[in-house]
């Protein structure tokens, strides 16, 4: 099920990629859907990658693939395929009572403190605090824990700044794993994670950071990005 906003966006990149062969910029999305920021077209991207229908993909300018369309929209569906229930606005309405929904079953977890998307800083006690997290973010089986985003460095990849991101505690990661990477054993930071010629990489999702290159034995993986909470 796709927001107005959402559908219009995957209608755009599709007609761009048709045309072009690679998908619009950015700036050229926010224009396309009248929206003052990319912030915006951010919040359309990671809504349409976690329904997926589109793919981000590492090391490509403007890394974006189509993985499958709405039959609305789709020049290969048969007639009377799927076509897309589209609700006006860019949040889904609360479903009439008629409609099987299934409950969130939020859950408490801890905040633990602040971690940087820019330049490493500690992880900052703030004393307790939670969040009520739905309970689909969470992997069974592993203990979670959030964290305060500060910085604006994996803005590419919809982490803004003062987001909460739900960390799944765990000491290993695949390539590409978006992880809480604790660096010589003293601060920390939430980059994507590649290994590349015996090293580890924390790439940035924004190209005003480079990628930080370190040996393998300095870099902990303390947890991967499972879910994000963002207050508006």
């Amino acid at each position: 099920m796709l927001t107005k906003k959402q559908l219009d966006l995957l209608n755009f990149i599709n007609q761009r990629m048709q045309r072009d062969g690679v998908p619009p910029s950015f700036d050229e999305m926010k224009e396309a859907l009248d929206l003052r920021s990319k912030s915006g077209i951010h919040r359309l991207i990671t809504a349409l990658e976690e329904r997926g229908f589109i793919r981000r993909l590492a090391h490509r300018a403007r890394a974006i693939e189509i993985v499958k369309l709405p039959g609305a929209i789709d020049e290969d569906a048969p007639k009377g395929g799927f076509k897309p229930r589209v609700i006006e606005g860019d949040r889904p309405e609360t479903p009439p009572a008629a409609l099987d929904v299934e409950p969130i079953n939020a859950r408490d977890i801890s905040i633990l403190g602040r971690i940087a998307a820019g330049d490493p800083i500690e992880a900052l006690d703030h004393g307790p605090q939670n969040v009520a997290v739905p309970g689909h973010m969470m992997e069974k089986g592993g203990n979670h824990y959030a964290l305060e985003v500060k910085g604006d460095s994996m803005i590419d990849a919809g982490i803004n700044n003062g987001d909460i991101v739900v960390i799944r505690e765990q000491n290993t990661a695949d390539n590409g794993d978006i992880v809480v990477a604790l660096i010589e054993g003293e601060t920390a930071t939430l980059k994507r994670l590649m290994r590349k010629n015996g090293m580890i990489a924390l790439e940035a999702a924004n190209p005003a950071y480079e990628t930080r290159f370190l040996p393998d034995n300095q870099v902990a993986v303390q947890g991967r990005l499972v879910g994000l909470i963002r207050s508006y």
